[in-house]
C-alpha cells in the first residue's frame, strides 16, 4: 500500500510539473513582408503628406532654430532596420551619417525588407544626446562587430525621430 501511494504521488508530481512548465515562447522577430511601394506601417501617411515631405538635411536645418518639431514628414532611404524586432530604422543622410527613427509607443514594427527602400515618415523630431550605453545597445541590435561596439566611447548628439507612420514610396 505504501508503494502504491509513493507511485501515485510521484506520478502526480510528474504530471503537475509538466502542466506548469513554460510553453515554448517564440523569440520576437520583425514582421514578415516585402515592403512594397504603397505599404505602410503604423498610421497611413496621406498623399498630401508624402508630397510635402522634406529631406533629412532640411529637417536638420529647421532644428537649428528649435529643439523639437511636431507633425513633420521626412523622406529618405532606409539604411538599417532592427534585426531583432523591427522596432527602429535609420535613414541615410545627405552627408553620409544616419538618422535614427523609433516607432511611437512601440505601436508597430517594420520588416527588414524595408532596408534600401525610400520611405516617408510622419511624426516628431528632436535633438537629443544619446548615451554610450544606448548607442552600444543599438549597435548590438544592428549586429555590429564586437570591435565596432567597443569603439563607441562617447555620447552622440543627434536628431531622433518618433514615427507615427511610415510609408514606402519608391
Amino acid at each position: 500500500m505504501k508503494r502504491l501511494s509513493i507511485y501515485a504521488f510521484t506520478l502526480f508530481i510528474s504530471f503537475s510539473t509538466l502542466s506548469f512548465s513554460q510553453e515554448n515562447v517564440e523569440k520576437p522577430a520583425p514582421p514578415a513582408g516585402n515592403a512594397l511601394i504603397g505599404d505602410y506601417y503604423g498610421t497611413d501617411v496621406s498623399g498630401d503628406v508624402v508630397n510635402k515631405a522634406i529631406s533629412v538635411k532640411k529637417l536638420e536645418s529647421e532644428l537649428k532654430s528649435t529643439k523639437r518639431a511636431e507633425g513633420v514628414a521626412v523622406k529618405g532611404e532606409v539604411a538599417n532596420v532592427c534585426e531583432k524586432r523591427g522596432c527602429w530604422i535609420t535613414l541615410k543622410t545627405e552627408d553620409g551619417a544616419s538618422f535614427f527613427v523609433k516607432m511611437k509607443d512601440y505601436a508597430f514594427f517594420v520588416p527588414t525588407a524595408l532596408k534600401g527602400k525610400n520611405v516617408v515618415l510622419e511624426g516628431s523630431a528632436e535633438k537629443k544626446v544619446t548615451s554610450v550605453d544606448e548607442l552600444k545597445h543599438y549597435a548590438k541590435d544592428a549586429k555590429k562587430s564586437k570591435a565596432e561596439i567597443e569603439a563607441i566611447n562617447a555620447p552622440k548628439e543627434e536628431i531622433r525621430f518618433l514615427a507615427n507612420g511610415i510609408k514606402v514610396v519608391n
